[in-house]
């Protein structure tokens, strides 16, 4: 992990969590500041139905909050949909865009993934641009390609803060995790791409990983080059196991 990147790390809730789910949080906040500060950047990104309560209730502890997915206007006839401009104004200060789900699920392309991140932009918010090949294109040998062309057509050309989050789709929620060498040769070449785009920009870029991280593996996966953080899934419900990622950093 670059000590230059203060590292990020991501709690995404999915489809979890109603109103009792926000004593966790309670937990989390009291575990991050009963000792040292972390050495983190910590981030809950629930449902939108706890966005502004976990806004609330993360305030006095540092936990700062984030929408799992946004529509590229601002407003308008999209019935059940959400606007970057609404998470803002719920508290979050992060968006979620193109998780593996969201691209698989609802037929999710980079073009639109790029519109939800520039209508994150433009609402203020921090987008966090997922990436990540499926388990036929790795065994295809074609990881890096994808992942490639994703980063290409998801990311807008924008001064604005962006973090990129690189998923494996076949570790996600499977238990699975690519080896540390795998994790390494592909951060490095996401940060290659983001510096020959971005110039210094590019290489001060947050890239987190994403695939079944837990506290098991986080001390480790969290200690390789270019990993500067991460985005949790199931581990992230659980008060106790997302304090322990923290703590690995």
């Amino acid at each position: 992990m670059s000590k230059t990147i203060t590292p990020l790390i991501a709690g995404n809730w999915k489809m979890n969590g109603v109103s009792a789910s926000l004593a966790e949080l309670t937990a989390l906040g009291q575990a991050l500041t009963a000792g040292p500060a972390p050495r983190a950047i910590v981030v809950i990104c629930p449902p939108a139905t706890l966005l502004a309560a976990a806004s609330a209730h993360g305030a006095s502890s540092g936990i700062l909050t984030g929408g799992q997915d946004c529509h590229p206007a601002k407003s308008g006839a999209h019935t059940g949909d959400i606007s970057a401009a609404m998470l803002a104004d719920a508290g979050a200060q992060y968006v979620i865009v193109g998780h593996s789900e969201r691209r698989a699920n609802h037929g999710e392309t980079d073009e639109l993934v790029r519109a939800k991140a520039e209508a994150g932009f433009a609402a203020g918010l921090k987008p966090i641009i997922c990436v990540g090949e499926t388990e036929a294109e790795r065994d295809a040998g074609q990881a890096e390609t994808v992942v490639e062309r994703q980063l290409a057509g998801s990311i807008p050309d924008s001064e604005a803060t962006f973090v990129v989050a690189y998923e494996p789709v076949w570790a996600i929620g499977t238990g699975r995790t690519p080896t540390n060498a795998e994790i390494a040769q592909m951060h490095a070449r996401i940060r290659g791409v983001l510096t020959a785009r971005f110039g210094e920009r590019g290489a001060s870029v947050n890239i987190l990983y994403g695939g079944s991280l837990k506290p098991s593996n986080a001390r480790e996966i969290l200690a390789i080059e270019h990993v500067n953080g991460g985005l949790v899934g199931g581990a992230s419900l659980l008060a106790k196991d997302f304090a322990a990622i923290i703590s690995a950093v």
